[in-house]
């Protein structure tokens, strides 16, 4: 049958809060029953945002993942018999039976549950549930993606082997897939939060220089080739840890840098010829 699917376009988010404040403003001070109690005012994100920033001024970037529950298909809770998953893939906490027991906030290998002290309970993003099973509910989305201002959180209810097709067609991917968990919610461009770039610019004769080659190989092989823009930068995005080297072609004239990524993205500055 079909299933609830999250899906966040990293390239588009610019931490604006807005998916974080309409979770908090359909939860605390409301009780749901038979979906969760009100969430607490403070201490609590079931929509969370972790935040990344990458190389260094002023080749630098700021990247925003959103990490709601994610409603994975193996998920520990599940197994432990503290929650349920429903046909359409919303992953529910049982009140009654993980009342009491802190130690569900544990269970999670994504640090999405918390501990709800005045109601002794765990809790977590439901998806809004109440609302997709309102009929009445127009949107027909969860709060947080209807809040989105540049849509790149969407929510998709559609039979697996749709989703299927989607992952493959706009290269989707899970967070932390070693987990193995089976997660359903994806993320598209999410090199720009796991891995990293070199960036830098070439100058000649003291002003930036346009068209110039770059090439990135590691191992021998070409990762990459680029022309600089008009500034004269090139930026290699997307790479994974190791050893590589950049070429410079500028007017027949060739300089060699060696640069090795070590799980942060750098800034070379600019190169002179």
């Amino acid at each position: 049958m079909k299933q609830w699917y999250m899906v966040q376009d990293i390239r588009w988010c610019h931490d604006c809060n807005n998916c974080f404040m309409s979770c908090k403003d359909e939860h605390v001070g409301n009780d749901w029953p038979g979906y969760t109690a009100s969430q607490p005012r403070h201490g609590h994100r079931w929509m969370n945002i972790l935040r990344r920033e990458r190389g260094r001024y002023a080749r630098n970037d700021y990247i925003y993942l959103a990490m709601p529950c994610q409603h994975c298909e193996k998920c520990p809770l599940v197994d432990a018999g503290v929650a349920t998953r429903r046909e359409d893939g919303i992953v529910l906490i049982d009140a009654a039976k993980a009342k009491g027991n802190k130690k569900v906030t544990d269970m999670c290998p994504y640090g999405a549950v918390y501990y709800n002290d005045e109601e002794d309970v765990a809790q977590k993003c439901t998806m809004c549930a109440h609302l997709l099973d309102d009929p009445d509910w127009v949107p027909g989305v969860p709060r947080c993606v209807h809040s989105c201002p540049t849509e790149c959180l969407k929510a998709y209810y559609v039979e697996p082997e749709e989703m299927e097709v989607m992952i493959k067609t706009e290269n989707l991917e899970v967070y932390k897939p070693e987990l193995g968990t089976n997660p359903h919610v994806f993320y598209k461009n999410l090199y720009k939060f796991t891995k990293n770039f070199v960036a830098g610019g070439v100058t000649k004769d003291g002003d930036c220089f346009e068209n110039a080659t770059a090439t990135l190989t590691k191992d021998g092989e070409v990762v990459e080739i680029q022309k600089t823009n008009f500034f004269g930068d090139f930026k290699f995005d997307g790479l994974d840890d190791g050893k590589y080297v950049l070429k410079l072609e500028v007017a027949g004239a060739t300089k060699d840098i060696d640069v090795e990524i070590a799980g942060k993205s750098l800034n070379l500055d600019y190169t002179a010829f």
